[in-house]
């Protein structure tokens, strides 16, 4: 295995946004650190920072798992600014968390003022084949409405596509022409500051 360059490495902010209990954190971890959180315990905020190699270039993922409970959702438009791309997650076994999806994927939108944004779906938790409430065809179907890529995924051990969606996402940012990435375009009707040096 090739030894991480240490400078002029791209980085990619990466948001992992949903409902409460969806299993943002248990995705985050256990990519991150190789294991499974059985527990929930509400997330605030967490940054997690890693060098890793996609598609044989090196970069730097710095993953932010926000807060889904409703009385954190002051917060999102924060970071919602800050996201280079976006894993939208929801639980097969929670139909409330996947007709949220969205209402992220507008808000995202809004917050960029953009008309599209690298985003994915994750469709967690497809493990608990017993419960499930929500299928990969209709899975499928709102991510198509949505024109973004979607991922069945289960944080549980042994993991399942944890890696591909976190490096789906990145390939779906590399895809995007560079200026995109940069500001967002200007807004309508605003006249822009003209800065003297």
């Amino acid at each position: 295995m090739s030894k991480a360059p240490s400078e002029n490495l791209t980085t990619y902010k990466l948001v992992v946004v949903g409902d409460g209990g969806v299993g943002k954190s248990a995705l985050t971890i256990q990519f991150f650190q190789r294991m499974f959180v059985e527990d929930y315990d509400p997330t605030i905020e967490d940054s997690y920072i890693q060098h890793t190699e996609i598609d044989g270039e090196w970069c730097i993922l710095d993953v932010l798992d926000t807060a889904g409970q409703e009385e954190f959702s002051a917060m999102r438009e924060q970071y919602m600014r800050k996201g280079d791309g976006f894993l939208m997650v929801y639980s097969v076994v929670d139909r409330a968390s996947f007709n949220s999806i969205p209402s992220f994927y507008t808000q995202i939108l809004r917050v960029k003022d953009r008309d599209n944004y690298p985003m994915l779906m994750v469709a967690n938790k497809i493990d608990l084949v017993q419960q499930r409430k929500v299928t990969e065809d209709q899975g499928k179907e709102l991510a198509r409405s949505l024109r973004v890529p979607y991922i069945e995924a289960s944080a549980k051990d042994p993991a399942v596509n944890v890696d591909l969606a976190f490096h789906a996402l990145v390939r779906v940012i590399r895809q995007q022409p560079k200026e995109l990435r940069q500001a967002p375009k200007p807004r309508r009707g605003k006249r822009k500051r003209c800065v003297i040096l």
